[in-house]
């Protein structure tokens, strides 16, 4: 059964999330841009359709389809998501991860921080979100330093709190180009 309000509501509240998150990180314009694909009715009429509140809508459509058609339109468009980031690679003739430029980087973990709050709701923690990361660390296919920058940040979060974790993000990561 469709639930195209709930849907609404919970992209809508994930998004104001990150937007959050990403005023702290000192890329807030960014973050304004968050998400904006998850409005066109390629993602929300599925995202719509397979909503339940308690897991993203794309882990039930490829338990339905064995993919989701939404999911491959989100990952092409958001460069937030290290998925984005893999190109073939003339030296070893395959698609293989790329390094992800160290602003997206930073909005991948205000992403990921803000969908662990909109999924565990009064249950979270600042170890949900690196909790998460390790669970799925087998079946990730992402380029070795963005995965320990993104590591390295989950971490911090868990060990010494947001305030802490977005003030190093702005004094240290912002305003490089590399890491």
């Amino acid at each position: 059964m469709a639930h195209p309000i709930k849907h609404f509501v919970t992209i809508t509240n994930h998004r104001h999330a990150v937007i959050r998150h990403c005023f702290k990180a000192g890329i807030g314009f960014q973050g304004l841009r968050h998400d904006l694909s998850k409005y066109m009715p390629s993602e929300f009429i599925n995202g719509a359709k397979f909503y339940d509140g308690s897991r993203s809508p794309n882990e039930l459509e490829r338990l339905e389809n064995g993919y989701s058609a939404a999911w491959l339109h989100h990952k092409g468009r958001n460069k937030h998501h290290f998925e984005y980031w893999n190109d073939y690679n003339p030296i070893i003739k395959k698609y293989a991860p790329v390094k992800m430029p160290v602003n997206y980087v930073i909005e991948m973990f205000c992403d990921r921080v803000a969908a662990s709050k909109i999924y565990q709701k009064d249950k979270y923690t600042d170890a949900h979100p690196i909790d998460y990361f390790e669970r799925g660390r087998d079946k990730r296919v992402i380029h070795e330093e963005t995965s320990a920058l993104l590591e390295k940040l989950l971490k911090m979060l868990r060990d010494e709190g947001e305030d802490k974790t977005f003030e190093y993000i702005r004094n240290e990561l912002r305003n490089k180009k590399d890491y």
